[in-house]
């Protein structure tokens, strides 16, 4: 899907990321989920729905990952996100309009989100999300191999 040019700019794409690479961008600073994440934010138009960040919010403040970065930054993190994000409306009808499902139910919301948004790629490390791309034409991809595809340096192994 091509993007109208206005005033001389493109149209930045959407993207959509599931959980999971959100909270490994947050943990780890400098890995490949944490460069995708910075090259989308740069890039593209990062999409959300109040179901996507109420789950990064309550996943971050598990207890486990307190070893790896304090409550407070990664309350900060999350607050990043909800700023960065377009958000867009993920309801009930739309949800049950995820077909294919996924094999995992609690990654519908995803593709959900994905359809709301007219996004034009989802980021997941989810093995559950990886094994439908591509799902209806919308390419499910790695963090990594994002960062090959939008031309940014390649992972360092």
């Amino acid at each position: 899907m091509s993007r109208r040019v206005v005033a001389r700019r493109v149209v930045a794409r959407r993207v959509v990321f599931d959980t999971g690479t959100l909270v490994s961008a947050a943990l780890r600073v400098g890995s490949v989920p944490y460069r995708t994440l910075l090259q989308a934010l740069g890039t593209c138009d990062l999409c959300a729905s109040q179901g996507t960040l109420a789950e990064l919010d309550r996943v971050l403040q598990r207890e486990k990952f307190d070893r790896y970065l304090d409550r407070d930054s990664r309350r900060e993190f999350a607050a990043l996100i909800r700023r960065s994000a377009h958000l867009f409306a993920v309801d009930d009808a739309l949800l049950l309009s995820v077909v294919p499902p996924c094999r995992d139910p609690k990654d519908n919301q995803f593709l959900a989100l994905a359809l709301a948004a007219e996004a034009e790629v989802l980021v997941s490390g989810d093995e559950d999300l990886l094994v439908l791309h591509p799902w209806r034409g919308l390419p499910i991809v790695t963090p990594a191999e994002f960062l090959l595809r939008s031309g940014a340096s390649p992972p360092v192994p």
